[in-house]
């Protein structure tokens, strides 16, 4: 599945076909050149198995431990961000949830209100409607949510849930609660979506600097005023907690989680753990290049 997200390749089919030829794969799965490649039913069987013993967890975990063990991790700046993960459904499988409308062929939905309160998806049931805003199309939809280090943006957190209009908040809040208990004062840059009086607040109430940009636009005003401006670390913070964007290109251009092909939550937060792994690993290699060009 590593190498799946490494090399982008579409479908677990085509990597048993590629395990199969490719001597690259074949000793990286630690199979000989005469050893018998897996049918590909073998990865939707085991992956529950993945995910009840965090397998996958455990091996994102192991990244981020040997970032810190090469110095790569600041542990006192932070960044948030949540990206948008569009569920392997479509709008024909988005039904009534009392049953109503199933006489009626699925085409037949224009016209008609649709919400997460009273439909949902045949296809995926843990899937949400939603758009990041008035411009973009409605979709079936996940978030994901990374929280990255400021030295080298590189992941140290990463969890997928529901989509909802309170979820990059909410979920950013407990990962911002799980960095703290290692660190007594740290920093956390934002964009604007997390300039909102309940998480500035939170973040103070556990000992977290909120750096988040200014929505002036917003009601009432923005939650961050000129005693967090004001300060240098500011506006470092401001610069580079758009790197965070890099780990969700990434993710989206050479990892799957663009459209996932997976179904429920449980495995497109494993999917999303594990690509947000592969790219620690790509980042650190990129960063071990640089250091002897450095040095010289």
């Amino acid at each position: 599945m590593l190498l799946q997200v490494l090399y982008s390749v579409r479908s677990e089919r085509q990597l048993v076909e590629q395990i199969n030829y490719n001597l690259l794969f074949r000793w990286f799965v630690g199979l000989s050149i005469e050893d018998a490649v897996w049918s590909h039913s073998v990865f939707s069987k085991n992956r529950d198995r993945l995910i009840e013993f965090d397998a996958v967890t455990a091996l994102f975990n192991a990244t981020v431990e040997m970032a810190e063990q090469r110095g790569l991790l600041s542990g006192e700046h932070f960044s948030v961000d949540g990206t948008l993960i569009q569920a392997w459904a479509g709008h024909k499988s988005v039904r009534r949830k009392d049953g109503s409308d199933d006489d009626r062929p699925p085409e037949d939905w224009r016209g008609q209100p649709r919400s997460n309160d009273t439909h949902a998806s045949r296809s995926d049931p843990e899937a949400r409607l939603y758009r990041k805003s008035n411009a973009a199309p409605t979709l079936l939809s996940y978030l994901g949510h990374a929280l990255t280090d400021n030295r080298h943006g590189l992941v140290v957190n990463a969890q997928a849930s529901q989509a909802n209009g309170t979820a990059e908040r909410d979920i950013a809040a407990a990962m911002l609660e799980d960095a703290r208990k290692a660190n007594r004062l740290i920093t956390v840059g934002a964009d604007k979506n997390y300039d909102t009086q309940g998480f500035v607040q939170a973040c103070r109430d556990m000992g977290v600097t909120p750096h988040v940009a200014q929505n002036i636009q917003r009601n009432g005003g923005s939650a961050i005023d000129a005693r967090t401006t004001r300060h240098a670390g500011y506006a470092v913070s401001q610069i580079k907690r758009k790197c965070i964007e890099q780990c969700f290109g990434w993710g989206k251009t050479i990892g799957p989680i663009r459209q996932v092909m997976v179904r429920g939550l449980d495995k497109v937060d494993a999917l999303f753990a594990l690509t947000m792994a592969a790219y620690n690993l790509t980042r650190m290699r990129s960063l071990a290049q640089l250091r002897p060009q450095a040095a010289q």
